[in-house]
């Protein structure tokens, strides 16, 4: 059982896509790492898993013992199907069979002592996130979500559902929050501000924080580097070390 071996478990989902939650959730990943933690990524994005591009990881996966080896990328343990498959495949697969994947990567993977298993989810509340909070248990579910009034609606669906799923405790990012100016540096307000702060204290869950939109961070992503990694001492990379050591609280005073 990955909650006997792993004693900190989070998801990060969303309650609709293009809101940056893979981004996110690998940026958050190395943020632990970057604090002396020993972390693990698990992306169960069954149909847009985009983990290993973000990450550089090109080989295909191995086994050992019967057991999936993680590739390991500066101190983090990164699994994901799309190492599984060969590139640009599709997965064509229902329901149940998804549920089977996801079950088989959380048991059957070495994850090596671990402390913290970030998971990233597909967006929406389907079958994925289901079984993943059935099978990891999750202290923390965080909801990654843009300030626009349209991407707020479905976050609230997507805290609604966490907290029907009983995680213990639900955390709010605002992800493109104002864009950094790639010759100024100055931060422009694209779709507003304080919304889902507000939110947070109006649904009763937790502020994690406010990450803004530089461009250098998806050129990082698309390079296979994590802003984390090419720019740590960047705003967009210290709001989002920021983000991760709230998180760290969060699951450090949470019961296993």
């Amino acid at each position: 059982m990955i909650t006997e071996r792993v004693s900190q478990r989070m998801v990060v989902f969303s309650g609709k896509g293009g809101v940056g939650k893979t981004t996110v959730a690998v940026n958050l990943a190395y943020a632990f790492a970057r604090q002396g933690k020993r972390v693990g990524l698990l992306d169960a994005d069954l149909t847009g898993p985009n983990v290993p591009k973000m990450t550089g990881i090109t080989e295909a996966a191995t086994q050992r013992d019967g057991l999936l080896v993680p590739h390991e990328r500066d101190g983090v343990k990164i699994v994901s199907l799309a190492s599984l498959v060969p590139p640009g495949a599709p997965i064509i697969w229902r329901g149940p069979m998804r549920s089977k994947a996801l079950e088989q990567l959380i048991d059957e993977t070495d994850w090596g002592g671990i402390e913290i298993l970030i998971t990233d989810l597909p967006p929406g509340t389907g079958d994925e996130v289901l079984t993943i909070a059935q099978k990891a248990a999750p202290q923390l579910a965080v909801v990654v979500t843009t300030p626009q009034e349209v991407a707020l609606l479905d976050a609230r669906r997507a805290i609604a559902f966490a907290k029907k799923l009983e995680i213990p405790t639900i955390g709010l990012i605002e992800n493109m929050a104002g864009l950094i100016c790639p010759h100024c540096g100055g931060l422009i307000d694209l779709f507003g501000s304080g919304s889902v702060e507000a939110e947070a204290r109006r649904a009763n869950v937790e502020f994690l924080g406010a990450i803004p939109l530089d461009p250098s961070t998806r050129l990082a992503g698309d390079a296979g580097t994590p802003i984390l990694i090419q720019s740590p001492d960047a705003a967009v990379s210290q709001a989002l070390s920021e983000a991760a050591s709230r998180a760290a609280e969060i699951l450090q005073r949470k019961p296993s």
